[in-house]
């Protein structure tokens, strides 16, 4: 059953209005309620928990600010919830998490070749000996082994190859937005049949995706269902996810679409991302 929210909307309604890219027409491809679906996945593997992100801008040399905040919003709910949380991401993004990621642990991977990249992979996964892996707007490779943006830039020689971490038998979660990160391999037959979606997607698959107009939103989406499921609220406030992309900002993180310096998220304002996470609140609260 797909559990609505107020007027009528369920999450998967919520997060993924206002879509610019295309998205919606994914979502004839995934369950009705793929967020619920997600969350209860989550719940029903326990214990420690990797969440990755973190997605280069070619136009600043920065990270994006899509990513990070859903990433925290998803490691805080977890902890809320009694999970241990270690936040991976390359030499662009850990600073953020570690600035922002209330003292959970951060480990940043080298941007390195095939065979090194493997290596790490699989002693990260020996040392956290996590019973989840979550992806959350973070590019991942193609079928010709390459890194690409939204704008087909091949951004390889800036990304870690975090998605080795997914090539792993760890029960997985993906997020994204434009279908060249991390889990739109479960739809990578699909993706290029839309005409504002990639022609080469991400290859790397997951147990569960969530797709949404935003990546972050997909990120609250997902603490929504997850609110549901707990009996407890476990949405950020608007008011510290606003104070969180202004210190982001002035942490030298930059919009994904534009490359600038200014608190928006994928070109959306921190006031219309605010009434988003507004609407998810009443979900949560109407069930």
């Amino acid at each position: 059953m797909v559990e609505t929210g107020q007027m009528g909307e369920t999450i998967e309604d919520i997060i993924l209005s206002q879509d610019k890219r295309g998205m919606l027409a994914l979502r004839p491809y995934l369950p009705d309620d793929y967020c619920s679906q997600a969350a209860q996945f989550i719940m029903d593997n326990p214990g420690d928990v990797i969440i990755v992100t973190g997605f280069y801008v070619v136009m600043a040399g920065k990270p994006e600010t899509d990513g990070p905040s859903g990433a925290i919003a998803i490691g805080e709910a977890l902890k809320a919830l009694g999970r241990k949380v270690t936040y991976v991401s390359d030499e662009y993004t850990t600073p953020v998490l570690r600035e922002f990621g209330n003292g959970s642990d951060v480990i940043d991977f080298p941007i390195d070749g095939v065979a090194s990249s493997k290596k790490q992979a699989k002693g990260i996964l020996e040392q956290v000996k996590p019973s989840l892996l979550i992806s959350i707007e973070r590019c991942g490779r193609t079928r010709e082994d390459t890194y690409l943006n939204m704008r087909y830039v091949d951004i390889s020689r800036h990304t870690a190859r975090l998605d080795y971490l997914f090539d792993s038998d760890v029960p997985s979660v993906g997020i994204g937005d434009g279908g060249n990160e991390i889990g739109m391999g479960n739809l990578a037959e699909v993706i290029p049949q839309v005409d504002s979606l990639p022609d080469y997607p991400a290859v790397n698959q997951v147990d569960r995706l969530v797709i949404a107009s935003v990546s972050n939103w997909g990120g609250y989406g997902l603490v929504a269902a997850l609110s549901r499921i707990s009996g407890q609220n476990l949405l950020p406030s608007v008011e510290s996810e606003t104070a969180m992309l202004h210190g982001m900002i002035e942490s030298g993180v930059v919009d994904g679409t534009t490359g600038d310096a200014v608190p928006t998220v994928d070109n959306f304002s921190a006031e219309e991302n605010g009434a988003l996470l507004t609407r998810l609140h009443q979900a949560v609260a109407s069930k």
